[in-house]
């Protein structure tokens, strides 16, 4: 299934996860405000069910977006340390 970035459902996916992360890049030692994006932890194409759980993403600057491209395995679990130091 192609995303549609203009689906309500993942706009509204997107904005929760922005707000939840005060609108700043959460790769750790950069905290960017500019050039969001909503960032999948399991990746959108392998973990459907958890395409639109807030808790499945995490925002990143377009920079800290396109370094971890291609080795999200490797952050994931730091990401999911993140999320869970946020939510207690």
């Amino acid at each position: 299934m192609k995303r549609n970035y203009d689906d309500p459902v993942y706009k509204d996916w997107r904005l929760k996860v922005y707000k939840r992360d005060k609108f700043t890049c959460q790769m750790p030692k950069c905290k960017v405000k500019k050039g969001l994006q909503a960032h999948h932890i399991r990746k959108w194409s392998s973990a459907s069910i958890l395409r639109y759980d807030v808790n499945n993403g995490i925002t990143l600057c377009r920079k800290c977006h396109k370094e971890i491209t291609g080795n999200e395995q490797f952050y994931e679990s730091l990401f999911m340390d993140i999320l869970k130091n946020k939510n207690g």
